[in-house]
């Protein structure tokens, strides 16, 4: 029988727990209130063309962000758990193994998205319209903030230290939270062509961060893949399908970034701090609260897919 103490820290991580999931559905929810709010007053005060200037699309990818980061103060006001146990310190080794495990994430996994790509676009499947800003001269310097800092700071925060921590703090299983949380960092993207890489990514990190117990190596990851890409990019030497790299660069990056991300990996499994058995304990209490978010981001999946074999 459970003593007093034991009971109201049962209920403080079920609390938790519940928090995480209403974080989650406001994180998935509020981006798309507010762009749609913010759309119309740019529509009414910019007029036709605004969807392609410049300052509309840093907004849209801002957006989220900054929902990002409300739902990640609410939960943090609210639910008790303090802002340290998310971005404590780690040991040094978890830098490398995390720099090391995204340089094979862009290049080998983004192999394999490719080929996925191309397997739908056979079956009539069309891209969605890039929606990125200008990163042409100074335009990469905001670029980096919005789409490269920010994101690997409230991405993290939320998926990583919010949903995985708690998910762990509860008693599920190394497996089932990052398997859960991988599959709902995808699902918010809302990106069917982009769900594979997705899903592997959040799997990586969500592990990543119980191996290391912080975020920061996740977040620094996360950054580097987001800056490198941008950089890429404005370069001429990337697009938002792959690379466009000189010719014999393809294959020594491909195995060189094969063997990074098995290693990583193969170091973050076999390292067991913060590792534990278990299934889905409180997984009613976690994804009813999660369920408004896990709804607005399939119906975003499903009208992106729709749209893309419409159109194709």
């Amino acid at each position: 029988m459970e003593t007093r103490a034991e009971q109201q820290e049962t209920a403080f991580r079920r609390r938790a727990l519940a928090g995480a999931g209403i974080a989650y559905s406001a994180g998935a929810a509020l981006p798309v209130v507010v762009s749609l709010v913010f759309g119309i007053i740019a529509a009414l005060a910019g007029g036709a063309g605004y969807a392609q200037t410049a300052w509309y699309r840093f907004s849209a990818y801002l957006i989220p962000q900054l929902c990002f980061a409300a739902a990640s103060v609410w939960f943090l006001c609210r639910s008790g758990v303090s802002a340290r146990s998310l971005f404590g310190g780690c040991r040094w080794y978890f830098f490398p193994a995390a720099l090391l495990m995204q340089f094979g994430l862009m290049f080998s996994l983004s192999e394999l998205n490719a080929w996925f790509i191309g397997c739908l676009e056979r079956l009539g499947y069309q891209l969605p319209a890039s929606l990125l800003p200008p990163l042409d001269g100074w335009n990469l310097l905001p670029a980096l903030l919005i789409i490269g800092l920010l994101p690997a700071v409230f991405e993290e925060t939320l998926f990583r230290g919010i949903l995985v921590g708690r998910m762990h703090a509860s008693g599920w299983g190394t497996a089932s939270a990052v398997l859960v949380s991988g599959a709902l960092f995808a699902l918010y993207h809302g990106n069917p062509a982009q769900t594979l890489y997705q899903f592997v990514c959040g799997v990586c990190f969500a592990l990543l961060v119980l191996r290391a117990g912080s975020i920061l190596p996740a977040a620094t990851a996360h950054f580097a893949n987001n800056a490198v890409i941008l950089v890429l990019m404005s370069a001429g030497l990337g697009t938002e399908g792959g690379w466009d790299l000189p010719a014999g660069w393809n294959i020594g990056l491909i195995v060189s970034s094969a063997v990074c991300l098995a290693a990583s990996l193969l170091f973050l499994i076999l390292c067991k701090r913060n590792g534990q058995k278990g299934g889905v304990r409180e997984g009613k209490t976690f994804f009813a609260a999660a369920f408004v978010g896990i709804a607005v981001c399939a119906v975003q999946w499903i009208v992106t897919l729709v749209t893309g074999f419409v159109h194709g």
